[in-house]
């Protein structure tokens, strides 16, 4: 049997996504659908159409929304490597710019002039985000010239805002009411210890775009500008970090099994000359605030965009790690420096009320998935 999906990269990530229509409502049976597709139970992911990394282990199901004032929804999943599960927990900026632009080629969505608006909210979080995919003279393009940081491709221009972002999980922008705070070495999860042990962290907790914890890296001592190759060896701790976080966040019950989708963790330092996995020379002058980020369990590329959301809304409060450690504290627009180069994200009102970013997307082909019968929802 066959469930037919549609691959698209949007941003520095690839996601298969499925129509709603061919898809189960039951997220149990997604999950069942997805772990088999990917191939999710096998770390490389060989039999299945995974990517075995987290930024291609991704998918969305997605649809024509009922809701007053939004085109489309969409249930982001992002599929185990190895484990043959299915996280849910969050929202994908890198996938929702890759389903603006399926929804305006599939019709889903009527063309509108040069740019086509598109309005989508997040099911898994309750998030609206507004995109703007470039449609010039009306038409559908297949490709484009856009480069965003972290690839040297193409592709159509999409422009990604993502409507009052502060709060979507937790209700709050800051859970524990506090811009920065300590989090005990000798407390965090796994009895994992960052080298200088004794010390402890000093983080930010911010909920904007997903739930983050962000960890002053100087205080750490790192730098927020360590390569991939680095980062590898910090994931251990930096991962015990979001575990503890996640219960002081309210994301989890004390005592509970975290997960490893939220809240996402990472570095963050000021800006310093770095070379980035392009082999381009970044100077110092050249952004804000130095940001590190795992995804899953492993080194983010580049940073995902839910992510960059929380560090731009970070940078508006003052006491937090990351407006400590920028050069444009309050700023509305926050030059991150990623592994992948420097993205800026602009902040507009109070909250605040808008973050947005340019990206780019291009559908890169559609098929037929192959999965078990036992997989398939009664109707397929």
């Amino acid at each position: 049997m066959h469930v037919p999906a549609t691959l698209v990269r949007g941003g520095t990530s690839k996601c298969w996504l499925f129509p709603q229509v061919h898809m189960p409502t039951d997220r149990d049976r997604i999950e069942r659908i997805l772990v088999d597709a990917y191939g999710a139970a096998d770390p490389v992911q060989l039999d299945g159409i995974g990517g075995a990394t987290p930024t291609t282990s991704k998918a969305a199901v997605v649809g024509a929304s009922a809701r007053e004032g939004v085109d489309i929804d969409y249930l982001f999943a992002q599929v185990g490597i190895g484990t043959g599960t299915v996280e849910w927990g969050s929202n994908c900026g890198n996938c929702a710019t890759a389903i603006a632009l399926y929804a305006v080629a599939e019709g889903l969505v009527p063309l509108k002039g040069d740019r086509t608006p598109v309005v989508m909210r997040n099911i898994n979080t309750g998030a609206v985000l507004e995109a703007e995919v470039d449609t010039p003279g009306g038409r559908v393009q297949e490709f484009g010239d856009r480069t965003v940081p972290g690839t040297l491709a193409g592709g159509v221009p999409v422009g990604l805002a993502f409507r009052d972002p502060a709060g979507a999980t937790t209700g709050h922008l800051l859970p524990t009411g506090l811009p920065a705070q300590e989090l005990p070495v000798g407390k965090l999860a796994g009895g994992v210890r960052i080298p200088d042990a004794g010390a402890p962290l000093s983080v930010s907790m911010v909920d904007a775009g997903a739930p983050v914890v962000l960890v002053d890296a100087v205080r750490a001592g790192r730098t927020g500008a360590e390569t991939l190759g680095q980062m590898h060896a910090e994931v251990p701790w930096l991962r015990a970090t979001r575990h503890a976080a996640a219960v002081r966040m309210g994301l989890v019950r004390p005592g509970a099994e975290p997960g490893d989708a939220v809240p996402k963790s990472g570095l963050i330092g000021p800006p310093v000359a770095y070379t980035t996995t392009l082999g381009e020379h970044v100077a110092a002058h050249e952004y804000d605030v130095s940001v590190r980020m795992l995804s899953m369990n492993s080194p983010h590329p580049a940073i995902g965009l839910t992510s960059a959301v929380a560090v731009a809304a970070a940078n508006l409060v003052e006491g937090t790690v990351v407006a400590s450690a920028s050069t444009a504290p309050g700023g509305r627009v926050l030059r991150i420096g990623t592994p992948a180069g420097v993205l800026a994200v602009e902040s507009s009102g109070a909250g605040p009320d808008r973050v947005t970013v340019a990206r780019a997307a291009r559908i890169l082909c559609q098929a037929r998935i192959l999965v078990r019968d036992l997989a398939l929802p009664a109707a397929a």
